[in-house]
């Protein structure tokens, strides 16, 4: 059984075209075409259309003279599906419940797409990263309304790298969306485009790369501004320009050390939530700049409203279209109506992925407002960075935005239970490529009072967050010492699990025992703790309590191959024939082409007594692995026991052939 087993083992453990000539578009004089561009992780100050200095943005720029540019916009949620779901819905969070990863948006939501394709609009998204893919467990409900959604992301595999599975290139996203609109030259069509370049680790193409090897984020804006250009240049190009809704804009922004943070996803502050945000109509190149407070949830009535169609009544944001009016008596109006406007944003990652309190935030008149076990208020006019909290010298104040922050909650909140993450596997695994943790919703506390504050933890998050990028670069031994150490500083963390798997990854099975029965033992109910137990102990191979392990995962996934070929593994050393035939038969259900499957069940039938079964199975495997002696081996007993010492002699020599053709 030895060759068997070495085959499992093995088997187991191992388990944009150039676009087409422009076509002369036809038009529809009844709606404009809309281009909806986001930037991902895109901070406001690198925007020189909104003050900066760093020269990163000359294509922006000349679209932001052409638009209207809003000067205070922002962001509801600092992570990519929340944030694009408020963004796409002109709802809020509360709302539309995509809270986190992995959340369905759902069905009784309005959608951007499923309006517009119901007026005749051609609909069609571009994504540069698996967080957007709208299969689940991802982003699941994302492709609603869409007639082409470009995702199509996978795990990473040998000889590939993240470009080619967990994210795609800005120019590679615009190359789709071009070719596409070759393909659908009809008017009017709504087109989204996501770039996620400018997301952690910041590794932009050359020449940004060395060009700004000292600022790699930096870098990644600069290209990303490129793409951005190249993209206006085709729809020139194609007469398509003038008479396009084009609006630009930012998910979220990012953190680069501010109060604490590496990234984004846990604080509120100007630096994740405040956004670039463009607009130009159709036809219209006289530049404005607005600076009254406005909102990404405000993008989809502006939209709607300006190629003519009504906003839904579920729709919370508010048109732009108003404020943007240059120099009439509508714009002094709108202006004037949205002076006392709050901002509303919400972080849940904190408390569904690490146990700590939620935030939630307003910014109204000159305060910033973050409700928080220590709560926070920060006068942004003489203090834009928010270093002076004032919530204990003003309460007053305080108290006033707090309820101001509550009615608009009470307001917006839909009468639905937010759902459970569908948390799977594999897509842990590929959220922790782009660096983040899939949610174990967490719970420590009943109220936001009772748990940690993360201006207190925030260190602990960054640590796990360099950690992370440590093993995606393949530096294990350092990724694991940084993972023991937070563990250390917070061991009521579910961050037994992910040490565990790191831990298998360098084979270091003896060590990861321990580990992921500890992990075990936080979340009894989680097949996937089970599973990777299961793996840990056939590591060291005690195929024994291997077992139980991995029919508890069996019992709740049975959809996983991977359950049924680690138990085919586990029934065959523990010698317990029929459960390892059941397991084959399953797996050939799931892998009809899998030669160990037919070895092993041609093995266990031949030793049942079913010789023609045997036979059968053990002729298939030699047909898939024809260089393969094994089946050979075998099929020379079943017909030594059939009496056909003729085919039992040809069978031999085979194997005797096969055997010494075999490299040392």
């Amino acid at each position: 059984m030895t060759v068997i087993r070495c085959v499992l083992f093995v088997v187991v453990l191992t388990m944009a075209a150039r676009a087409a000539p422009p076509k002369a578009p036809s038009s529809n004089p009844k709606f404009p075409n809309i281009f909806l561009i986001t930037l991902d992780t895109t901070r406001a100050d690198r925007m020189g259309f909104l003050g900066s200095k760093r020269g990163l943005t000359p294509n922006l720029d000349a679209l932001a003279q052409q638009g209207a540019v809003f000067t205070h916009a922002y962001s509801q949620v600092p992570l990519t599906p929340p944030s694009h779901a408020s963004i796409l819905s002109g709802t809020y969070p509360q709302f539309h419940h995509v809270i986190d990863f992995q959340m369905a948006l759902p069905q009784d939501v309005p959608y951007a797409p499923d309006i517009l394709r119901a007026h005749g609009y051609h609909t069609a998204a571009f994504v540069g990263s698996i967080v957007l893919e709208p299969r689940a467990p991802y982003a699941p409900g994302f492709d609603r309304g869409f007639d082409h959604y470009d995702a199509n992301f996978h795990n990473e595999g040998p000889g590939e790298d993240r470009y080619n599975t967990v994210q795609r290139r800005g120019s590679e996203v615009v190359a789709h969306a071009l070719a596409w609109l070759n393909r659908h030259p009809k008017s009017p069509f709504f087109i989204w485009l996501h770039l996620y370049d400018a997301h952690d680790p910041y590794d932009p193409p050359e020449p940004y790369k060395s060009r700004y090897a000292s600022e790699p984020y930096d870098g990644t804006i600069a290209y990303d501004d490129s793409v951005v250009g190249k993209l206006l240049r085709e729809l020139r190009v194609r007469g398509l320009y003038n008479g396009t809704v084009i609006a630009v804009m930012a998910d979220h922004g990012e953190s680069l050390g501010a109060h604490g943070e590496d990234t984004h996803g846990i604080f509120l502050y100007d630096e994740t939530i405040q956004v670039p945000l463009v607009i130009k109509l159709p036809h219209e190149n006289a530049g404005k700049r607005i600076e009254e407070r406005v909102e990404l949830v405000d993008v989809l009535p502006t939209l709607l409203e300006a190629v003519g169609l009504k906003v839904p009544a579920e729709v919370q944001g508010q048109s732009l279209l108003g404020l943007m009016k240059a120099g009439t008596a509508e714009a002094d109006i709108a202006a004037q109506a949205w002076r006392n406007r709050g901002a509303y944003a919400q972080a849940d990652y904190p408390r569904r992925v690490f146990g700590w309190s939620a935030l939630q935030s307003l910014r109204a008149g000159k305060y910033l407002y973050i409700q928080a076990p220590r709560r926070e208020l920060y006068d942004q006019t003489a203090d834009p960075g928010a270093e002076h909290n004032l919530a204990q010298a003003s309460p007053g104040t305080a108290d006033t935005l707090a309820s101001q922050m509550q009615a608009i909650q009470q307001k917006t909140t839909s009468n639905t239970e937010t759902p459970k993450a569908d948390i799977d596997p594999a897509a842990r695994e590929k959220l922790a490529a782009l660096g983040y943790m899939a949610s174990g919703n967490v719970s420590k506390g009943d109220n936001s009072e009772q748990r940690p504050d993360p201006k207190d933890q925030i260190e602990i998050a960054n640590m796990i967050h360099r950690a992370e990028g440590l093993q995606q670069d393949t530096h294990f031994a350092e990724s694991i010492a940084l993972l023991q150490q937070a563990i250390a500083k917070e061991p009521d963390l579910p961050l037994y699990g992910l040490l565990g798997v790191w831990m298998l990854r360098q084979e270091k099975y003896q060590d990861a025992v321990p580990v992921l029965r500890k992990a075990m033992e936080m979340d009894r109910e989680s097949p996937m703790k089970h599973l990777q137990l299961g793996k840990a102990l056939i590591g060291i191979k005690d195929y024994e309590n291997a077992i139980p392990e991995l029919e508890i995962t069996e019992a709740k996934l049975p959809q996983l191959a991977e359950v049924h070929l680690l138990l085919q593994m586990s029934y065959t050393e523990a010698n317990r024939v029929p459960d390892a035939i059941r397991e084959c038969k399953i797996i050939l259900g799931f892998l009809p082409e899998h030669y160990p499957s037919y070895l092993i069940l041609g093995r266990f039938l031949e030793q049942s007594g079913d010789h023609k079964g045997a036979e059968a199975n053990l002729k298939k495997a030699a047909a898939l692995e024809p260089q393969a002696a094994d089946p050979h081996i075998i099929l020379a007993d079943v017909y030594h026991h059939l009496g056909r010492e003729a085919d039992a002699a040809r069978e031999r020599a085979t194997a005797k052939r096969l055997a010494a053709n075999v490299t040392p």
